[in-house]
């Protein structure tokens, strides 16, 4: 496979991954130390995190240092920068992974919940990128990794209303980015999977409406992030993970907006918040 090319292997760079307490997270910091990276872990749940990091020191010899950090609280990102200044760490590969769901027509969601979502999903992205991102143009090499989704390349859903809205600002954000970074040895790559597994529907609550999509449909945690991690190695700059999450990608880009709209109203799984 790509991601076993020898050229995949690195020395002596350090990754930090946010959300690696799960999901595609967790799976990323396997990749990425199998392949030689060392690993900065950063996600709310501290235990989680020191399991993984026992892990990869005992299964690749990693070095794995655990940063715990909640991204809703808008001083997390510099609070996580100055930790990673204090451990004398640069950082070579910036993944940011964390994220959550949303579930509830907008105007029946209190806007603290929103402005939590919005935090974690649009505002630590950024703000942790402007903050590592001079550090890989000064030593002429870095990894930026946006781990977007479908979604931001569909119409808007009902009931998910800010989840594709800032999935597509990510895959805007990173195109603009990589504009910046052309022949400078930074890349910037977002990733686009479709239906995961992952605790990801567990947490949002639509595990059972969305496990009746049929299997096709769905992919494992690992396989997204090899596919991931190869990207960003060979600094593609958007990548669907997955043929039918690319073959609807592909429809919805060249469908008229109106039919687009429809498919993606029909498509959707039922959340169970009618609005009446």
């Amino acid at each position: 496979m790509a991601s076993d090319r020898a050229s995949f292997h690195v020395k002596d760079r350090w990754a930090l991954i946010t959300g690696a307490s799960a999901g595609i997270g967790l799976a990323y910091a396997r990749v990425a130390a199998a392949h030689g990276f060392d690993l900065i872990l950063t996600a709310r749940r501290e235990k989680r995190l020191e399991e993984l990091a026992a892990e990869l020191e005992r299964n690749h010899g990693r070095r794995a240092i655990v940063i715990p950090a909640d991204l809703a609280e808008p001083d997390a990102p510099q609070r996580l920068f100055d930790a990673v200044q204090q451990e004398g760490v640069a950082v070579d590969m910036l993944v940011n992974n964390a994220g959550f769901g949303s579930r509830g027509y907008f105007r029946r969601t209190e806007w603290k919940d929103h402005a939590a979502f919005l935090q974690v999903m649009v505002s630590s992205v950024v703000h942790l990128t402007h903050l590592f991102e001079p550090g890989m143009v000064e030593r002429g090499w870095g990894k930026i990794v946006h781990i977007a989704s479908l979604a931001g390349l569909m119409p808007g859903s009902a009931g998910r209303t800010l989840y594709g809205p800032a999935k597509a600002f990510l895959i805007k954000f990173t195109e603009a980015l990589a504009q910046e970074h052309r022949g400078d040895g930074v890349t910037v790559t977002a990733v686009c999977p479709g239906f995961t597994y992952s605790e990801f529907h567990d947490v949002v609550g639509t595990r059972e409406a969305v496990s009746r999509l049929p299997k096709v449909m769905w992919m494992d945690a690992d396989t997204v992030a090899r596919e991931a991690y190869a990207a960003a190695m060979e600094g593609r700059v958007v990548v669907v993970n997955g043929a039918p999450n690319r073959a609807i990608a592909a429809l919805m880009k060249h469908a008229p907006d109106r039919i687009a709209r429809e498919l993606t109203h029909r498509g959707a799984p039922r959340n169970g918040d009618a609005d009446d």
